[in-house]
């Protein structure tokens, strides 16, 4: 869409692009005029498919990116008198798992330039009630987990990876989700492939896979054979086949996202030289999935809102880090994270999903020229 401002021409350009379409509504049917709606043959298809590509590992799936997350760690024993460290600079989820499974999550630093849990950090943050470690791939960058791992295993702690937005990425050509002895995923519509609804977790071995089943689906595998108490966290037949359909598309859309981040690198390389924005830096060895592009300004809402003026929708994640919010913070001791501080009030997310046209793109780079020109984010 296109209007003008100022004598300006303005194209629209949605922040995301969820992509969604005659194949997925053709599952539906499909699973509709079955009549089996629930715990059928295509969560578990679903669940095959997508363990090809976290390197073949058992998943299990349920109803959310945070039942994902709060399952895999109550599968692998973390409860009261526990602590996880996560990181500050994330979703909300990544911490309210811990609290819901009992445990104390605390907050560690990030590294400020993938914005990823920084091992540094965790080192100090580890304490003798440390049970494990959740590093988040946020933005779809892989988190240092060779660094992370090696502390995990120095220590006695398990891995849980928070990978709600890291679907395709890699680290050394190893998938995210496939370090730790969990991982979550998530699959709500924002998300880079999305099921509508749901999550799924990806389990290190079958003991622990098993025990994940059972937490989902009020403590049974076999009908009316409750073995623990659990939860009704199941992903139903029509989220399911939704992903089927995604799944297939995920490697291409993927591979779109990775063009049009480099794309945007190559426009905005200029605005960085000249110390007038920051943009992403990729660690070695990785290959981030691209959720979000993320840039760094000083003056960033300011960038917001001139971009915005011209049709650009951008977002901002996180604007409050997770230690600030009223949820927690009452805790009795507040970390000095002073990495997520400067990133909660820098950073700001430009369109980079697979859905953006070629003239979309270099509107983007344009505007973004434009508005450092025009000294309105100086």
């Amino acid at each position: 869409m296109r209007s003008t401002v100022d004598d300006v021409e303005v194209l629209d350009v949605p922040a995301t692009g969820i992509q969604v379409g005659p194949e997925e509504v053709e599952a539906l049917t499909r699973v509709l005029a079955s009549g089996v709606l629930a715990q059928g043959l295509e969560v578990a298809a679903f669940e095959e498919e997508f363990a090809a590509h976290v390197d073949g590992r058992t998943c299990v799936a349920v109803n959310s990116g945070t039942s994902a997350l709060l399952l895999g760690l109550l599968a692998i024993g973390i409860g009261p008198g526990d602590e996880v460290i996560v990181p500050s600079f994330s979703f909300a989820a990544t911490a309210n798992a811990v609290v819901l499974a009992g445990a104390r999550p605390v907050f560690a630093d990030i590294e400020p330039t993938q914005f990823c849990l920084d091992p540094s950090s965790v080192l100090h943050a580890i304490t003798e009630r440390t049970a494990a470690v959740m590093p988040v791939h946020l933005y779809g960058h892989p988190a240092p987990m060779d660094r992370l791992c090696e502390i995990a295993a120095s220590h006695g702690l398990a891995v849980v990876e928070d990978a709600a937005q890291a679907h395709l990425a890699t680290l050394h050509g190893r998938p995210a989700g496939a370090f730790g002895a969990v991982a979550g995923f998530s699959f709500y519509p924002t998300k880079n492939m999305t099921t509508g609804e749901g999550g799924l977790v990806v389990c290190a071995d079958e003991a622990t896979a098993r025990r994940v089943r059972m937490l989902r689906n009020q403590g049974m595998e076999r009908r009316y054979a409750n073995e623990i108490v659990g939860y009704n966290m199941r992903m139903s037949e029509l989220h399911a086949a939704i992903g089927r359909v995604q799944l297939r598309r995920l490697p291409g859309w993927t591979e779109q996202r990775r063009r049009n981040a480099a794309r945007l690198t190559a426009g905005l390389t200029g605005l960085a030289r000249a110390g007038l924005l920051g943009l992403p830096s990729v660690a070695p060895g990785a290959d981030p999935a691209w959720h979000q592009y993320t840039v760094r300004s000083s003056h960033r809402d300011a960038l917001m809102a001139t971009l915005a003026d011209r049709g650009v929708r951008t977002g901002v994640y996180y604007r409050t880090p997770i230690h600030r919010l009223p949820a927690y913070a009452e805790s009795p001791e507040s970390p000095h994270l002073p990495n997520t501080d400067a990133a909660a009030s820098e950073v700001l997310s430009l369109p980079v999903h697979p859905a953006l046209t070629p003239p979309q793109l270099e509107y983007v780079v344009r505007a973004a020229k434009e508005a450092v020109r025009m000294g309105r984010v100086r």
